[in-house]
This record gives C-alpha cells, sequence and structure tokens, in this order.
C-alpha cells in the first residue's frame, strides 16, 4: 500500500516539475504589444491588422504629399498614386535592404490586395454611376463617330504592336502560355480604352463641359468606356478558359446576366426607389444597403463565371437612376471613403507591381517608345479626323483627339488585371504602366495648348457672327440701335439684371427685385367664365372684358439669377457639372427665384454653376457677358463668408473680400454690392443660449413668436452724390427706384471747393530751375481745370435729371445741395438723420458710389472694420457701414461699358 502511493506521489512530482521547465515558445502570445515588447510591424496572420494600418497610413501619406505638388500642374490624383507606389516598391525603396521584409513582407501582401479589390469593385460601381448613358442617346451621331474612330485606329495599331511584344516578351517569368489572338486581343483592348473619370475631371477643371469639345468628348467616352469593359470582359473569359466551348458558354451566362440587370432587376429596382420615395427625396439607409447589395451580388456573379468581378459592380452602376439625383446622392454617401482610403492602395500595388530596373536594355526601351508612340497617334488620329468628319474645326478637332488619348486609372485596371491573369509580364507591365503615366500627365498640357481660353472665347464668337475670322468685329443690329439720344438714355436704365443667388440672401434681395420691377399691375375682379351675364359692362355699353386684362409693361425687367456650387476633387461634384441642367431645375434655391420673380412681374430665368472657388468672379464676369447685364447685383454675405452653411462673428471675411475685388476687377459691366440691414426681412441673429434662471426654462420655452405682417411696405432712399463715374451711374439708378410709388428719396449733392484740392507733387525734370518752376505751374492749372470740368459735368447731369424728373416723383425725391470740405463727416451726420425714422418700415437703403473721389479731402478718417473692407466698397460705404448707421447699404461701381450721356 505505501509503495502505491509513493509511485502516484513520484508521478505527480514529475508532471509538475515537467509542467515547470516547459520552454517560453509554447506560451501563451504576450498581450501587452509594444509595452512587453512587441514589434509592431511584425506580420501576424492572426492579426494582420497592425501592420495592415501602417501600410495603408504609409502609402495614403506619402501618396498625398505627391499629389500636392502635381496638383500645381494640374495632374490628376491617380498621377501621384501609382508614382508614388513606384516609389515604394522594388523600383526605389525596395532596393533599400530590410524595407520589404519590414513594411511590404510577401505574406502581408494578400491581405492588402484583399482591401484594395474590395475598393476596386465599390470605384467601378461609381464609374458606372458617373456614364450618363443620356448623354450619349442624345449626342449620338458624334458619340458614335468619334468613340469608333477613336477605338477602331488604336485597336488595329495594338494589334500590330502585339505581334512584336508577343514575340519578345512570351517567355519572360510569370506568364502563361496564351494563344496570339487572345493576347492581340488584350492589347487592342489596353491601346484603345479611354479613361472616363478622368476625363471628366480634367474637362470640369479646364471648365470645357458646356462646349462642343466637351460634350463630344464626354459622349464618346461613354461609349468608348462600356465598349472598352465589354472587350476586357470578353478578353478575361477567353483566358479563363481553355477550351473555346467554355468561353463561349461564360460569354452566354455574362449577356444573360447583363439582359437580366437591364430589365426584370432594373425595373423592379426602380419601382422599388419610386415607393419608397428615394427618387424624390434622397435614397434612405434601406436603399443604400440594397444598392450595395446588389453591386456585391452582381460582382460575386461575374466573378464565379470567370468574368472579372469588377464588371458586374460597372454593371450595377448603369441601372442605378439619374432621376432626382439618385445618382449623385449614392455616390456622395460612399465616394469619400474609396478615394481616400481604397484607391490609393489599389494603384500604390500597382506600382509596388513596376519595376523600372527591367526596362534595362535597348529592345525594351524601343517598344517603350513604340508603345507610347502608338497610344498618341491611335487616339489622335482617329479621334481628331471622326471630330473633323462632324464639322468641328481642326484646333477642336485636335483638341478632341488629345483628350481621347487620357488613359489614367481605367487603364491601369485593365494592365493590373492582365497582370493577375498572367497575360502581361512584370516587365510588358511596367512598359504600358510608363505609357499610362505619360498619355496621362501629357492630356491637360495638350489641352491647354491646343484650345486655350482666349481662342475658346474668339470661337465662340465667331460662331455668333459678332466677328470674323480674323478677329475683326462685324456690325449688329444692336449697335445700329444704339444710336440716337433717346436710345442713350434708354440704355442707362437697368433693363438686364443678373444676380448672385445665395440661399442667406434671399429675402432681401427679394425685396430688391421687386422694387426694381417698379408697381404690380393692378387685375379687375374675375367673375367665372360660366357666368358672362354678370360681367360688368362699361357706360359706353362696351364689356370690360378687356379691362379685365391685367396691364403689362412692354418691356419688364429682365432678371437672370446665377447660383454658384463650389466644385471640388469628389466625383458627385464633377456629376453635378455633367448633369448640370438638371441640377438647376431641381434646385431649391433657384426654383424660388424664378417663383417670386414671376408674381412681380419681372421676366426671369436661371442657373446653376459648378466652379472652382478661385473662378468665382470670373463666372459672374462670363455670365454677365452672355446676358448682356446693365447691372450686376452682388450680395454681401450675411454669414461673412462664401459658404452658405457657415455663419461668422466678424464683419469681413478675406475669401469674400478677394471674391468681389476680384468680380469688380474683371467685370466689365456696372457692378452693384449689397450689404443687407433688414432690408426687405429680418436679419441674421446669433443662435439663442440657455441662461440660468429660477424656473429652469429650456430653449423649448422661448419658441420665436409669429411675425406681424409689415404694415408700412415704404422705403426711404439716402444717395449722397459727391460726383465721379460711380456716382453718376448710381445717381440714374436711384432715379429708377423712383418710379417705384413705395419709395421716398433724398438726394444730397455734397458741393465740395475744388480750391480746397491739395497740392500735387511737382515732377522734376532735367533742365534750369526756372524751367521746372514754370513745368510746375502750368501741371497745378491743368489738374485743376480737369477737376473744374468734372465738376460742371457733375453738376450739369444732377441738374438735368432734376428738372426732367416726372411730377408724380417730385413729390417723393428731393435734391439738396450742401456745400463742404468735411464730405465724410457730413455724408455721416445727414445719413444719421436721414435713416430710421420710420422703424417700422420695409427698410431704408442707402447707395454711394464706390469710386474713391478725386476731390475728397477727408480720406484720414479710419473705419472700425478694417482696411479690406475699404478696399471692397470704398471709403464711403466702410464709414457709414462702421458707423453703425441704421440702414443697408448699396455700392455701385461703373463698368467699362457705361453709356455716358
Amino acid at each position: 500500500m505505501s509503495t502505491t502511493v509513493s509511485s502516484i506521489l513520484t508521478r505527480t512530482v514529475t508532471v509538475a516539475s515537467t509542467a515547470a521547465s516547459v520552454s517560453p515558445s509554447d506560451r501563451a502570445t504576450p498581450q501587452g504589444g509594444v509595452i512587453e515588447g512587441a514589434n509592431p510591424s511584425h506580420y501576424d496572420s492572426k492579426n494582420p491588422i497592425v501592420l495592415f494600418i501602417i501600410q495603408a497610413g504609409i502609402i495614403i501619406i506619402f501618396c498625398r504629399l505627391l499629389h500636392y505638388p502635381l496638383s500645381k500642374l494640374r495632374q490628376p490624383r491617380v498621377i501621384a498614386e501609382v508614382i508614388g507606389g513606384i516609389i515604394l516598391g522594388p523600383s526605389v525603396l525596395m532596393r533599400i535592404p530590410g524595407f520589404q521584409q519590414a513594411i511590404f513582407p510577401a505574406a502581408s501582401m494578400a491581405n492588402l490586395s484583399l482591401v484594395a479589390n474590395i475598393g476596386l469593385i465599390l470605384f467601378l460601381f461609381l464609374v458606372g454611376l458617373e456614364v450618363n448613358m443620356r448623354m450619349f442617346l442624345s449626342n449620338w451621331k458624334v458619340a458614335l463617330s468619334v468613340g469608333l474612330a477613336g477605338m477602331l485606329l488604336p485597336f488595329g495599331l495594338g494589334c500590330g504592336i502585339a505581334y512584336g511584344l508577343y514575340h519578345q516578351f512570351r517567355n519572360d517569368p510569370g506568364t502563361v502560355p496564351i494563344k496570339f489572338g487572345v493576347y492581340m486581343l488584350f492589347i487592342g483592348t489596353a491601346l484603345s480604352i479611354t479613361a472616363f473619370p478622368v476625363l471628366c475631371r480634367i474637362l470640369t477643371e479646364l471648365k470645357l463641359l458646356g462646349t462642343p469639345v466637351g460634350v463630344t468628348v464626354l459622349a464618346a467616352g461613354v461609349g468608348n468606356d462600356v465598349t472598352g469593359w465589354i472587350l476586357l470582359a470578353l478578353c478575361v473569359a477567353l483566358v479563363n478558359n481553355g477550351s473555346g466551348i467554355a468561353a463561349l458558354y461564360v460569354l452566354l451566362a455574362c449577356v444573360g446576366w447583363i439582359l437580366f440587370l437591364c430589365y426584370p432587376v432594373r425595373i423592379a429596382f426602380h419601382w422599388i426607389l419610386r415607393r419608397n420615395g428615394s427618387l424624390q427625396n434622397g435614397p434612405s439607409q434601406s436603399m443604400i444597403c440594397l444598392t450595395i447589395l446588389l453591386c456585391l451580388a452582381s460582382s460575386w456573379f461575374t466573378g464565379i463565371i470567370g468574368v472579372h468581378a469588377i464588371f458586374g459592380a460597372f454593371l450595377v452602376g448603369l441601372i442605378c437612376p439619374h432621376e432626382g439625383g439618385f445618382a449623385i446622392k449614392v455616390t456622395e454617401k460612399i465616394e469619400d471613403l474609396v478615394s481616400v482610403l481604397f484607391l490609393p492602395l489599389y494603384f500604390a500595388l500597382s506600382g509596388l507591381s513596376t519595376n523600372i530596373g527591367l526596362l534595362n536594355d535597348g529592345i525594351t526601351w524601343a517598344y517603350v517608345i513604340g508603345v507610347i508612340a502608338v497610344a498618341f497617334a491611335g487616339k489622335i488620329i482617329g479621334g481628331t479626323l471622326a471630330a473633323r468628319a462632324c464639322k468641328l474645326v481642326w484646333r477642336e478637332s485636335f483638341t478632341i483627339g488629345a483628350l481621347m488619348s487620357c488613359k489614367g486609372l481605367v487603364e491601369l485596371i485593365v494592365l493590373n488585371i492582365g497582370l493577375q491573369a498572367k497575360i502581361l509580364s512584370t516587365r510588358t507591365f511596367t512598359i504600358f504602366v510608363v505609357m499610362a503615366l505619360v498619355t496621362t500627365v501629357s492630356t491637360t498640357p495638350l489641352t491647354l495648348a491646343l484650345y486655350p481660353p482666349w481662342y475658346q472665347k474668339k470661337l465662340e464668337a465667331w460662331k455668333r457672327g459678332e466677328i470674323d475670322w480674323d478677329g475683326n468685329h462685324l456690325s449688329t443690329d444692336r449697335d445700329s440701335t444704339s444710336e440716337g439720344t433717346v436710345e442713350k438714355l434708354k440704355s442707362t436704365q437697368v433693363r438686364r439684371l443678373l444676380v448672385y443667388l445665395r440661399l442667406d440672401s434671399l429675402p432681401s434681395l427679394f425685396t430688391f427685385i421687386s422694387l426694381l420691377g417698379g408697381d404690380n399691375a393692378v387685375v379687375a375682379t374675375k367673375v367665372h367664365r360660366s357666368k358672362p351675364g354678370l360681367a360688368s359692362v362699361a357706360e359706353n355699353g362696351d364689356s370690360s372684358t378687356e379691362s379685365e386684362t391685367p396691364h403689362i409693361r412692354k418691356r419688364p425687367l429682365e432678371v437672370h439669377g446665377i447660383r454658384i456650387v463650389e466644385l471640388t476633387e469628389r466625383t458627385s461634384s464633377v456629376m453635378k457639372v455633367s448633369e448640370a441642367d438638371e441640377y438647376s431645375y431641381r434646385d431649391p434655391v433657384v426654383n424660388a427665384f424664378r417663383t417670386f420673380a414671376q408674381l412681380n412681374n419681372v421676366a426671369v430665368s436661371g442657373e446653376v454653376s459648378i466652379v472652382p472657388v478661385d473662378s468665382f468672379a470670373e463666372t459672374i464676369s462670363t455670365s454677365a457677358q452672355e446676358n448682356h447685364s446693365d447691372l450686376v447685383l452682388i450680395p454681401w454675405s450675411e454669414s461673412n463668408s462664401i459658404s452658405e452653411l457657415y455663419a461668422s462673428k466678424d464683419s469681413s471675411s478675406g475669401i469674400q473680400d478677394s471674391f468681389i475685388q476680384k468680380t469688380l476687377e474683371s467685370n466689365t459691366r456696372n457692378t452693384a454690392i449689397f450689404y443687407n440691414r433688414g432690408f426687405g426681412g429680418p436679419m441674421m441673429h446669433e443662435p439663442r443660449t440657455l441662461t440660468r434662471t429660477t424656473s429652469g426654462v429650456s430653449l423649448r420655452s422661448h419658441r420665436d413668436r409669429p411675425t406681424a405682417p409689415i404694415a408700412d411696405r415704404s422705403h426711404h432712399v439716402y444717395f449722397p452724390f459727391f460726383g465721379g463715374e460711380d456716382d453718376r451711374v448710381a445717381l440714374r439708378f436711384v432715379l429708377q427706384l423712383a418710379k417705384n410709388t413705395n419709395i421716398t428719396i433724398t438726394i444730397i449733392h455734397f458741393n465740395i471747393p475744388v480750391q480746397s484740392e491739395p497740392k500735387t507733387s511737382p515732377e522734376v525734370t532735367s533742365g534750369s530751375v526756372a524751367g521746372a518752376d514754370s513745368a510746375l505751374t502750368i501741371s497745378q492749372r491743368q489738374d485743376t481745370e480737369t477737376l473744374y470740368a468734372v465738376a460742371a459735368r457733375d453738376a450739369a447731369l444732377l441738374h438735368t435729371l432734376r428738372d426732367s424728373l416726372p411730377s408724380e416723383q417730385t413729390s417723393r425725391v428731393v435734391f439738396v445741395d450742401i456745400a463742404t470740405t468735411t464730405p465724410i463727416a457730413d455724408c455721416l451726420t445727414h445719413a444719421r438723420q436721414e435713416m430710421g425714422q420710420s422703424p417700422k418700415n420695409a427698410g431704408d437703403l442707402i447707395v454711394v458710389g464706390r469710386g474713391r473721389h478725386a476731390r475728397m479731402i477727408d480720406m484720414e478718417q479710419n473705419g472700425t472694420i478694417g482696411s479690406e473692407m475699404r478696399k471692397t466698397l470704398g471709403v464711403v460705404a466702410e464709414s457709414i457701414i462702421s458707423g453703425g448707421i441704421r440702414g443697408s447699404v448699396l455700392v455701385i461701381q461703373a463698368g467699362t461699358q457705361e453709356v455716358s450721356i
């Protein structure tokens, strides 16, 4: 018994000692991470996320840093991403010993590739959303000719160079034995494809979407893109299937899937979207989920039948509706994640697979040059000849050919598929990557050289018949009708008004337009058409049917509203540009503006322009020229920013100042800047805040009470007249406002003595002192005479307009002459007296000229807001605004095309 017990104890002690002597390698993985000394860059297949974050962070940061200098050269982001991948790959950094094993070990590339390919599926879905087949169908003739010529010639040339590439590099490592026909099909497809997404961004950035060149390229690019993906699917199907009968079954299955998506799936999907209200109100979260599931399901099916998964995602993007902006709104939901995270990983992987060191002999570089030459020649020659056959001028045709040669990211996707399918070796893959980079980088410079902005303006004027081909102006009916004093007087009236629309400024703009539109027509009481016997009869026995018709002026005020939306790098922003007409039709600000103007006896039109921030001023100036506007009205932002969404407590914004200054410098038409202070609508107030009280009230307890309607709809206008071009234009504008019976006007002419003008410094020239004194005297006498002439012209205009004032306006318009040597101070004094006398009216207005008046001596007075506002609005307006005077301010600058009287 004792022997048994001792043996049991011996075995127990032995097992315990054995367990205590287990090697450290058999222990559990330390959970303390770097705190316990773990290497974060060491790849662990059970926890790959740590190294993945390091890889993604390096790629994203590196590509962003590269894109900054390249963006100054107007290069798309894909160029930076591919170059970044090449630098991180075996061409540069992977030559450093230990770099690849530490950052990009071979075992970790599968996870990186998986995430990148998920992003690629979503990106091809976005490409399908971006393709609007209506653009192709509405321009099908030119799109078909340019698209076919832009594909057939490059495809033929690609088949030719494929013969040499096949026999030279078919035995390179990393390839599979394939027939020449399949190889030729892939090379021809790779050289004939055009990068539609990059092309859209280039056209948008260069402002070519609205030109014949842009419309032609975009329509041809749609057809080219769809055809290219179909050819690629055919090529992959042939490579992945050894026998011809299997490839035929794959193609039939693919065609069947396309028909299944385009008919039953598309019809059911659109029905669900309409029933759900997603087409009218934007996609709900459930509809976004359904759309993504459709995309993944289609990708899965095309992947399992032997066609690449990206083709299925592209098809789902094509069947998504564009009505109501659905495609744009879906794009907005997912585009940032795709473009910021997924795409850089995919194109960096392309660079990691590129090895420039393999281009190490003369024959390889000869093929590099040959492939680049074929890519350029096929696209440029084919596109140019087809465009010329469609009756475009030669320079437009060459531009279309240059734009169609853009390869971009679509080419890189095609090449990666060829590399994964082992059609291309790493060497031939590198050759085509270099070609894609060269053609994409060259697209923007070639387009700018062939189709510069000055040539676009000249060509547009020539097509309208305004100039001949040499640039000489042709006489038009508009020029001939401007003869005569009566027509000149009429031309000084604002008949065509261009308004810069902002959401936060709509109430004041509505009031302003209603005043310019004149008094609303009085309409007689209507009688139902089924009761003609009750119609009133005039004393002479005639029916009053004609009197019941409202009186419409022979030539009503024409107002064109332009709303400017910032163009960003996002895909959705580019889609808005390509669908600008429909977007303008849906825009709530433009629609509200149209409705109000029509109800106030004003002829109205509106548009939405989507341009970069630095092009806002140029867009307004161009629109003013195209619409022959007599006045451009720009509201000073009540949120003190060009953004409509965010408010600021500052009274001036540097971005807004810069925008308005550029507009005033570039615009050749009369321009007015409107600074609103409760004119026809409430002023913007700061958000309410909770205060501690004994009753513990909340924000809900401080709801706004209903605002009572304005009983007194009158306005009082104060206009200080100092002289100069700006004041003369402002004077005629004020008298046009006087036609509205709800307006009273005080016009004060501040007469500044000429002799009070400071003396100018003499200009000393070589010669005797006496000669210099004599020259100084003559110079002073000429300046004085000029000042007298300007003052006489101002006084003559003022007196002429005062004497010709209609009798019905004399009771509402008052002219006052005041001699002064301190014009700014006196102007502010009278402004305080004139403004705010009727606090319950619809708002008072101060109209001033912007120019720095030559005869003012009180220029040293400094405002409280700062010099930027003074530079933007002028010294008089800045002094009034900073002086806290109650009343809105309208600052007018005369244009260079203003008609003098």
